[in-house]
């Protein structure tokens, strides 16, 4: 699988064990910034990570800001990106099966490393599961305004 991930300076620590993680479950992972920790915005690289995944470019997405939430929320303005927030692996796992979400976010502050590792296993080893779920994906893309 291939994947893009992106964070803003409150993530940026984080990101590389992420990186890292990923890499060692055999995955190939691009890192879109922020590359230092400095003070920046979220929505620059939010937006370069689901412009990426919705263009084709990656599988899927990664996000890391110090809720997870603003970084979500900016990556869903990108039409074909249903995006997550979340904190614990059930609710990755069921984004997934359920949602087809193709980008996941989660905050440093929120989360630590460890915890940050089991979300992204749950989120990578699941498929969409399709069925009764498939008409609900294409009424969420259905949804312009």
């Amino acid at each position: 699988m291939k994947i893009a991930i992106g964070s803003d300076h409150v993530g940026f620590e984080l990101k590389p064990i992420i990186i890292e993680y990923i890499k060692g479950l055999g995955h190939d992972i691009e890192d879109l910034g922020t590359y230092s920790n400095e003070r920046t915005d979220y929505p620059k690289f939010s937006k370069k990570v689901a412009e990426e995944v919705a263009s084709g470019n990656f599988d899927r997405g990664i996000l890391i800001c110090g809720t997870g939430v603003g970084i979500s929320i900016a990556a869903n303005k990108v039409e074909g990106i249903r995006a997550v927030v979340c904190s614990e692996p059930y609710s990755a796992k069921l984004s997934k099966e359920h949602n087809n979400t193709n980008v996941l976010a989660f905050g440093s502050r929120v989360v630590g490393s460890e915890l940050a590792k089991m979300i992204v296993k749950s989120w990578l080893d699941t498929e969409f599961e399709g069925g009764r779920h498939e008409k609900r994906v294409q009424m969420i893309e259905e949804i312009i305004c």
